[in-house]
């Protein structure tokens, strides 16, 4: 049994069976449906709840998961992580309610949370396994399952009070089902027009859609509007934090090593980096 089993024994009521549904209780220290389907609690602390065709190596690789926790604990999303436990903790959610965080990567909001609202539990949903192990142990409150957010989510109907979406894939239909109708609520973080604009065109960075408010609202059509708040401000990034910011997201796909270490380099140290961001917070119309 792993250090992880009390947390996943405490979401027995939200974690759902990929194959048919059910609640997975744990049993002998196995998630195990009424049914008999059963999905062992892997040694690193998650469990693997995928279903559906996409390749179960997809997600994040090891090095992007790992620039993303190092630059992380730098503490330049600290202001982001405590807007979201803000509106979190503006929703009229019971003790107990769950929190369930798509795309979570390593816990690191989810955590931040967590840590605000004391009463609550928190899922982390991942496809990349190296996520999901460093999720594993965000917090004790907390489990991590590897799964895909463009599937069924592993997740009971009408059993989250909170759905969070920080600069990740957005599932509405998913979404709205997972949703407590009467307290339920998503919210979510996505840039702003002048996120990291410093770093776009010196280390080739995906540049904001101009039409992002437009996609996202086409998006969450059936979602209405709760608040909305914008936040901005600026940060000091040593040449190792922009180096993990590029290695941490789709530029290190397509940015040789040794280009990035030079863009890098060509960069006064520290270099002074904007961080905007919006939360919104909405509700299924």
């Amino acid at each position: 049994m792993t250090s992880s089993s009390p947390a996943f024994a405490a979401l027995h009521d939200v974690l759902g069976c990929p194959v048919c549904a059910r609640e997975l209780p744990l049993v002998d220290g196995v998630l195990r449906c009424g049914a008999g389907h059963a999905f062992d609690i892997a040694r690193q602390g998650y469990v693997s709840l995928l279903a559906g065709s996409r390749p179960a190596g997809a997600g994040d690789t090891a090095d992007m998961v790992s620039a993303r926790a190092a630059l992380l604990e730098r503490g330049h999303f600290e202001k982001v992580a405590s807007a979201l436990a803000d509106a979190v903790l503006a929703l009229d959610m019971p003790d107990g309610a769950a929190v369930v965080d798509l795309g979570g990567g390593t816990g690191y909001y989810l955590a931040t949370v967590l840590d605000h609202a004391t009463a609550l539990r928190g899922v982390s949903v991942d496809i990349s396994p190296f996520a999901a192990r460093r999720a594993a142990r965000c917090h004790p409150r907390a489990v991590a399952v590897r799964a895909d957010v463009w599937q069924p989510l592993p997740l009971r109907a009408r059993s989250v009070g909170a759905v969070l979406s920080v600069f990740g894939p957005r599932n509405p239909e998913e979404i709205a089902r997972v949703l407590d109708p009467e307290h339920g609520r998503l919210v979510v973080v996505s840039p702003g027009q002048d996120h990291l604009r410093e770093l776009v065109g010196p280390l080739g960075l995906l540049t904001v859609d101009p039409d992002k408010e437009g996609r996202l609202a086409r998006q969450l059509e059936e979602f209405d509007v709760v608040d909305r708040r914008e936040l901005s401000y600026e940060v000091e990034m040593t040449h190792e934090d922009v180096a993990h910011e590029a290695l941490m997201g789709p530029t290190a796909h397509h940015v040789a090593p040794t280009d990035l270490t030079a863009r890098v380099a060509e960069l006064p140290e520290p270099v002074v980096v904007t961080v905007s961001v919006t939360v919104g917070t909405y509700r299924v119309r």
